[in-house]
């Protein structure tokens, strides 16, 4: 006789998270009120294996044990740099490596988490393209990156995660069936607000809309890089796909759900994006849906000889901007010593771990 898989806890969202348990308790005889001791554990003990729920009995963790899995991943390498950016790079269950960084400044934490192991969206600034697509994460892959993050948050005395993107490696608007439920029990269950939760996506429209629909307000981040499609095609393949103005249409729609900030993310490249005359044709982009605009520094990748536009050039970029009305900020590059640039790490141990395994 075979025995069911033993059920993701970190996969459920809050309410399927109880409803299992009470379920489970009840077959044993238990009290209900095991369900709320397993919650806390969970949710604000950030508990990594049943034993450490220690006002439960030995013989009902032993139980859990077998019913459900509470699988963490395990801290591949861990790199800090001289400006306190922390990237880590974590091994999944089955082997695979995603990246998470912790980005603290004075008044905040930013998680960056992963929602695929690997990209399939091919954009040509990006290291994590690079390194290939492996998979999708599932909520509870993604969620875990959260609670391990966290613990060594704390343990580090960098204080409370409260803010999380999800600008790690992958496309999260082409992994929704886990993206929606891990927004869920980021937010419903480890009590992170909306406004804190920030989604990337370089376009994929129906997820754009999908997002739009939801009730909470989650915010949304569009890897823009070009306000001209035929050059945007050039560095962002699924322009293809969804061009600029079907993706303009999807952002109008989201703007309109209400209390919904959107974020046009825009890499600075020497000779190929900052012209000045873009600026402009951005600014048009942005005053139609309300955007703020991050102008970044492109941070340079092995296999591109593209080197950051010069900080004259990015400050009259953002002059231009400001000057039509835009909300605007240069955001200083963090972690360059580290490769904290999304899938460098990653890549560059999958490299090492290549040429160690030829050499065996």
């Amino acid at each position: 006789m075979t025995h069911p898989a033993p059920i993701d806890v970190l996969s459920l969202e809050p309410d399927q998270l109880r409803a299992r348990l009470d379920e489970h308790f009840a077959g044993r005889s238990q009290p209900s009120y095991r369900t709320g001791q397993v919650v806390k554990w969970v949710y604000e003990r950030l508990a990594s294996g049943w034993d450490e729920m220690t006002d439960l009995p030995a013989t009902e963790r032993e139980a859990l044990a077998s019913a459900f899995r509470l699988s963490e991943p395990t801290e591949e390498r861990v790199a800090v740099s001289k400006d306190g950016t922390v990237k880590h790079l974590w091994r999944l269950e089955d082997g695979a490596l995603v990246e998470s960084v912790l980005i603290p400044t004075r008044t905040r934490l930013t998680l960056c988490i992963s929602s695929q192991a690997g990209c399939a969206m091919g954009c040509t600034f990006c290291a994590t393209g690079w390194g290939g697509f492996e998979r999708q994460l599932t909520a509870g892959e993604i969620v875990s990156q959260y609670r391990a993050s966290r613990r060594w948050a704390e343990a580090h005395d960098l204080g409370a995660i409260t803010n999380i993107v999800y600008m790690g490696m992958g496309e999260p608007l082409a992994n929704r069936k886990a993206l929606h439920p891990s927004l869920t029990i980021l937010n419903r269950g480890y009590d992170v607000g909306a406004r804190r939760i920030t989604v990337s996506t370089v376009g994929v429209v129906p997820g754009i809309l999908e997002l739009a629909d939801r009730p909470e307000q989650f915010r949304l981040a569009l890897s823009l890089h070009s306000p001209d499609s035929e050059l945007r095609r050039e560095l962002i393949p699924l322009e293809k796909r969804h061009p600029l103005p079907e993706v303009l249409d999807a952002l109008e729609a989201f703007d309109q759900a209400g209390g919904k900030r959107i974020t046009f993310e825009y890499t600075m490249i020497r000779g190929v994006n900052d012209a000045l005359e873009l600026a402009p044709r951005l600014a048009d982009l942005a005053m139609r849906v309300n955007a703020f605009v991050n102008l970044i520094p492109f941070n340079p990748i092995p296999y591109r000889d593209w080197r950051p536009s010069d900080p004259v050039r990015i400050a009259a970029f953002a002059r231009i901007l400001e000057g039509r009305g835009v909300s605007v900020a240069v955001r200083g590059t963090r972690g360059r010593d580290i490769d904290a640039a999304c899938g460098q790490l990653r890549a560059h141990v999958a490299e090492q771990l290549g040429a160690a395994a030829k050499g065996s």
